[in-house]
């Protein structure tokens, strides 16, 4: 809750005219006169030019923070996201950014452009604020309005079509940035009504912005960006309808946003509290990925960047993915560092938790060759036996899904970004994320991730004593073995049917 804080700083807003030409990062003295930004560099240079960094692992605090960066934004609003939906978080944060933008401060959404089909008229009208900028990255230019026809005009190019912009950035003033797995809509900040995602958010001040901004920039200035308006145009001034939709809907506000109300913090108060200081490395896939003939060359892409910044390790690597689909060539690898001695953790979602089980297959198959050589494997359960919380606000909830995109290498290092270790994040997506080296960042992560291992809320898959699968986990407060895989019979077949179709590189 103390991240709440952080973001209470500034007791006004200041109007700054904007044109909608004006499309490259703010200058360090446009940054420097901003509330936020004025305090980031301040506290930035107190730590010897480190960048600060928080985990967002509640999806409360999560929503919280982004309403409160809408808030006290005084020049420019970034926001880059895979999917945007119709539901409540959105319409407040919607709500906030017509807000921002009314003040003066310029807002620029760059959505994947699937996220766009059938929403058309609503982002149009958000575009047609004279302030506020929307674009789609990837588009299909006919077809828009419904999915089934998007996906037929999308056909015919699908070699580039079948490629998303799954990246994610929330950023205000160029000052304060937050990246990770959250997508915007309920389930994702523990709103949905059926169904919420364990997720997780790095939060990150200081000089490592600046990067994130010149990535926003990178895209958002591509050819494959285009203006809304290009596809679909709204009237002059219908931006005021909209304002009216989301604000009647002001007196259902989360309890999460009226917290904040009365939340004024300096953030001298709360800067040792809340943010670990360390270097931080922004990684991103470039924009021109999307178009690259076949698979990309693993130098083009995050992973390879990362790659050569992490290896080799010394004692431990945590993969936290919602997929998992290791591959042959990243199974060898993973192979290869448990038999030096490497420890590695592996949480992932098991089959009947899963939102995509045709993903399972493949990883599936290559278990046993993953636990013979000592990698371990948690899959976290779709019903948990009873809710838990943690240092860094991890819960679990009766109908839950693993989303975090995270990895920790060592004791020190943690990756947070939008990037799943499956081939649609390496080969076709475009992906975006932080690399932190922090000692006490690391510790709050690995708290994390031991939460993730409790029985309660995972499976561990073992293998017995006759080299067979077993799930071992905790029901009704009692450790048990289950010896065949708990899921449904669809789902069952969808992972069955994937693996014998080998559609794992296209998933």
């Amino acid at each position: 809750m103390l991240l709440c804080c952080l973001l209470a700083l500034t007791a006004g807003c200041t109007t700054h005219p904007v044109t909608r030409e004006h499309t490259t990062a703010l200058r360090p003295a446009e940054i420097e006169a901003t509330a936020l930004g004025s305090w980031t560099r301040e506290a930035s240079r107190g730590e010897g030019g480190d960048s600060g960094f928080a985990l967002l692992a509640d999806g409360e605090d999560a929503f919280a923070v982004r309403a409160r960066l809408a808030d006290e934004a005084e020049r420019r609003l970034d926001i880059q996201a895979y999917l945007i939906d119709e539901g409540q978080t959105t319409r407040a944060l919607l709500r906030r950014m017509l807000a921002a933008a009314e003040r003066g401060v310029e807002v620029r959404l760059l959505l994947d452009d699937l996220s766009a089909v059938g929403q058309n008229e609503r982002l149009a009208a958000l575009d047609s604020h004279p302030r506020i900028q929307v674009r789609v990255f990837n588009t299909v230019a006919i077809g828009r309005g419904h999915l089934a026809s998007w996906v037929l005009a999308a056909a015919p190019e699908v070699r580039r079509t079948h490629r998303r912009m799954h990246n994610k950035l929330w950023i205000t003033d160029n000052a304060v940035a937050i990246t990770g797995g959250r997508n915007l809509a309920d389930e994702y900040f523990n709103a949905g009504e059926t169904r919420n995602f364990a997720d997780l958010d790095l939060l990150a001040v200081g000089p490592v912005v600046d990067a994130l901004s010149l990535s926003f920039d990178l895209y958002w200035n591509h050819g494959l960006a285009q203006p809304i308006g290009r596809y679909h145009r709204a009237e002059a001034g219908v931006w005021r309808h909209l304002h009216d939709t989301v604000g009647a809907w002001q007196a259902e506000l989360l309890t999460s946003e009226t917290r904040l109300a009365d939340q004024k913090v300096a953030a001298k108060e709360v800067l040792s509290a809340v943010l670990h200081w360390g270097k931080g490395e922004a990684f991103w896939d470039p924009p021109r990925k999307i178009r690259t003939p076949g698979r990309p060359p693993i130098e083009m892409t995050l992973v390879g960047a990362l790659r050569e910044r992490v290896m080799p390790l010394d004692s431990r690597l945590v993969i936290m993915t919602a997929y998992f689909l290791p591959m042959e060539r990243g199974t060898q690898l993973l192979v290869g560092l448990a038999e030096s001695g490497i420890q590695i953790d592996v949480i992932t979602n098991a089959l009947s938790a899963s939102d995509m089980p045709w993903v399972h297959g493949d990883y599936a198959a290559r278990r046993p060759i993953l636990l013979a050589s000592g990698v371990r494997l948690f899959e976290m359960r779709a019903v948990q036996d009873e809710p838990h919380h943690g240092p860094a606000g991890l819960s679990g909830s009766p109908a839950a899904a693993l989303h975090i995109k995270a990895l920790g290498f060592d004791d020190d290092q943690v990756f947070v970004g939008s990037f799943n270790v499956d081939p649609r994040s390496l080969w076709w997506n475009t992906e975006t994320g932080v690399l932190v080296e922090s000692e006490s960042l690391s510790a709050d992560f690995h708290a994390l991730a031991e939460i993730g291992r409790t029985p309660a809320l995972s499976y561990e898959v073992r293998l017995d004593d006759s080299d067979e699968l077993v799930w071992e986990t905790q029901i009704d407060g009692e450790r048990v073995r289950i010896e065949r895989e708990p899921g449904s019979r669809w789902q069952h077949f969808s992972a069955w049917l994937s693996r014998l179709l080998g559609l794992a590189p296209w998933l």
